[in-house]
């Protein structure tokens, strides 16, 4: 969700502001999301290079997240959204901390949608913590041992990944579970990136083959194989 910061300059606003606005796209996407049938949503919401920014932006934000738990999660609960938050806890206050906890426990019946919202995450971080998870228990390191320690093993690998603000990089987002995903880059600011917007990348997904490492034809149904 790139582009709050840049969203807010334009307008002559501090960076926060544009955060703020990002939170409202949030949840209108998480909506969108839930009417048109995805299962489950995955957004980088704060990585672990951002920690990296100005101190008052880095404030700001946590003073964000628990304002938009407070007043976001019994609207989310009741429209069947699970929250799931995905990242190394160990450096928030325990404040947050037990925001975290209190938003997942409140919502964990939930089944029309899963929102994993990725805070304090890093790609790259989430593989040496499986790693070390597996080590520790004394478990052989393999490609489904690792899967399987992921911090996002309670799903599957996504479909999709977007990408707003013009950048083309995924920037430590989900390293691992990204292997064969479609990327999808727009230029709208994470504030500006609205329905349309959302089903304009949908429908660039719908349009692509996907082959996980086979060939065109043997995508082909059966029944196109012998009429040709």
């Amino acid at each position: 969700m790139d582009g709050n910061g840049r969203w807010a300059t334009k307008r002559f606003l501090p960076r926060v502001a544009g955060h703020k606005k990002g939170v409202d796209s949030l949840r209108a996407c998480v909506r969108q999301c839930g009417e048109r049938g995805v299962k489950v949503l995955t957004v980088f919401a704060f990585s672990s290079e951002n920690w990296s920014r100005p101190p008052e932006e880095v404030s700001g934000l946590m003073e964000l997240l628990a304002v938009a738990l407070s007043r976001e999660v019994p609207h989310l609960k009741a429209e069947g959204v699970r929250i799931h938050f995905v990242g190394d806890r160990s450096a928030l206050s325990e404040k947050v901390r037990a925001g975290l906890l209190q938003a997942e426990a409140a919502t964990a019946g939930n089944t029309h949608l899963l929102f994993n919202i990725c805070f304090n995450y890093g790609g790259r971080w989430d593989i040496a913590q499986a790693a070390a998870r597996l080590a520790e228990r004394g478990e052989p390191i393999t490609e489904r041992s690792l899967d399987a320690a992921m911090s996002l093993s309670h799903v599957p690998d996504p479909d999709l990944v977007i990408r707003t603000g013009g950048e083309q990089r995924i920037s430590n987002f989900l390293l691992w579970q990204a292997a064969y995903s479609e990327l999808y880059f727009s230029d709208k600011l994470w504030p500006d990136f609205d329905a349309a917007a959302l089903d304009e990348a949908i429908a660039d997904f719908a349009r692509r083959e996907r082959r996980f490492g086979r060939t065109s034809e043997q995508l082909q149904p059966a029944t196109a194989k012998k009429a040709a």
